[in-house]
């Protein structure tokens, strides 16, 4: 038997049993699709989605204003090479490396509760972006978005307090809340004031040294006193920050008179924050195949993501740039007025 007989030989069974190895085990990939489109102006069973307490609302019965998901395979699913090689190729679904998605570290469990408090968040930047577009003055404080375990103010202080007092100082947006905590001695402990749904709470909190920092465990946001109660009823299952721009959008529709999309349907996504500026997010491709499924005429694109939604399959769905609330809403209205006219768009030569 030649030396050649006697490679293929040896090389063939390794080629195929690398072959069955890479089809049945895992790899570190997770997958995307177009997830469903939630028109925003709708109802979540009995509830309105936008539901406001505090001002006239006006209901739109025919307009949509639809937040658009994707669906991402979960940390612990197990994607073989087959399944991964048939997303591939799809012309909507994508393949992207598991660390583009999820820390290396963690579980499904603490994924969904990041993404939960992302959207608490996006929803209370939401009703800032919208009532300063209507021409509130708003000045924020500082609330507990969230409480890290184990830590000094873990069964202590609860997500959704707001800070009032740390020792002797009072707390407003612009204090240094960790200088404060850095400022404690060694060993000792700084009284900490809290409003806790009308009522004042307060704390002893002992800071802990980790990675060269002076500790209490809680992760801080801006808070509002508003002047209109705007309750967002989402399904707690959808988490993340990337409908900001279609909340605020949709609560700007429900305070004020008239249909903003004059009885069409309009989806789009970004970030959006106090100031009303939208931000890019991930999953570009999929949001616009599944906002064209479900009838969408218009999609607002992030100016962060127009380099990518120039691949995407939108059909005859147009695809309008959006890089802050006010321009979105000027889109929004010109092109309710006229389908075809000129709009902030996403050409070669504008992709960011």
């Amino acid at each position: 038997m030649t030396q050649r007989t006697w490679a293929a030989v040896v090389a063939v069974p390794l080629f195929v049993a690398l072959g069955f190895v890479m089809a049945l085990v895992g790899l570190p990939f997770v997958t995307y699709a177009p997830g469903p489109s939630i028109n925003v102006l709708g109802d979540n069973g009995s509830k309105p989605i936008i539901e406001v307490k505090g001002h006239q609302v006006f209901r739109d019965k025919d307009g949509q204003l639809r937040m658009t998901t994707v669906s991402v395979t979960e940390r612990n699913a197990r994607l073989d090479l087959f399944t991964l090689m048939w997303t591939w190729f799809s012309k909507v679904d994508a393949v992207y490396p598991f660390s583009a998605q999820y820390p290396s570290t963690g579980s499904q469990q603490q994924d969904t509760h990041e993404g939960q408090v992302e959207m608490q968040t996006s929803q209370e930047s939401a009703v800032v972006a919208a009532l300063t577009q209507l021409g509130y003055d708003l000045h924020p404080q500082l609330k507990i978005a969230d409480v890290t375990q184990g830590m000094p103010a873990d069964g202590k202080i609860e997500p959704g307090d707001v800070l009032l007092r740390i020792g002797g100082t009072k707390i407003t947006a612009g204090t240094d809340v960790g200088k404060l905590i850095a400022a404690v001695p060694d060993g000792g402990s700084v009284p900490v004031v809290v409003d806790r749904g009308g009522k004042r709470v307060k704390v002893d909190l002992t800071p802990v040294e980790k990675d060269g920092n002076r500790l209490v465990g809680i992760t801080l946001e801006p808070h509002y006193d508003f002047p209109v109660d705007v309750t967002i009823n989402l399904n707690e299952a959808i988490g993340g920050p990337s409908a900001g721009l279609m909340f605020a959008l949709s609560i700007y529709d429900v305070l004020t008179p008239g249909s903003l999309t004059d009885g069409n349907a309009v989806a789009g996504t970004g970030t959006i924050d106090a100031q009303g500026n939208v931000g890019e997010i991930g999953g570009i491709q999929q949001k616009i195949a599944g906002a064209r499924r479900d009838g969408a005429q218009l999609f607002l694109v992030p100016a962060g993501n127009c380099a990518d939604a120039l691949g995407a399959q939108n059909g005859s769905m147009r695809l309008a740039k959006a890089t802050t609330m006010k321009q979105a809403l000027a889109t929004i209205e010109t092109w309710s007025a006229d389908h075809n006219a000129p709009l902030p768009s996403c050409t070669a030569g504008t992709a960011s």
